[in-house]
């Protein structure tokens, strides 16, 4: 596995990118939106890789996606992750009792590659990134 991003709940893209470009991180690529997450998403990095990238993530309107975490101020909610096979990287957490919370699906972020949730038995969730050289 390898460390790929931090997701980060956001009731507010602008205002967050506003607040991280004070720590030096400026957009990377473009907005997306994902309909089947019910979300809006924007990745940030760190000038001279100065610290680890962002995935600022808000609610598309009528979505609940987030709103769990955003009720209870939840800004930093997942650890991802991109795996070369996803089933092998699915099947070593899920006997090592983490469990799913999404079955694999294409991502509009990482250009249709499949991601998936699980949560850590110590209550983390981690996303996995299917790889660019899966398949």
């Amino acid at each position: 596995m390898q460390f790929h991003h931090l997701g980060i709940a956001s009731t507010s893209l602008a205002r967050d990118v506003r607040a991280y470009a004070l720590l030096g991180y400026r957009p990377e690529g473009k907005e997306f939106e994902d309909d089947r997450q019910g979300v809006r998403g924007l990745f940030l990095a760190g000038a001279d890789a100065s610290g680890p990238r962002l995935e600022l993530l808000e609610p598309l309107p009528g979505s609940q996606t987030l709103s769990p975490l955003l009720a209870r101020g939840v800004k930093c909610y997942h650890h991802a992750y991109e795996v070369q096979v996803l089933e092998a990287a699915i099947r070593e957490l899920r006997a090592a009792r983490a469990r799913s919370v999404r079955p694999p699906s294409p991502a509009v972020a990482f250009q249709g590659r499949r991601i998936t949730f699980l949560i850590l038995p110590n209550g983390w969730m981690v996303e996995l990134i299917e790889s660019r050289q899966a398949g």
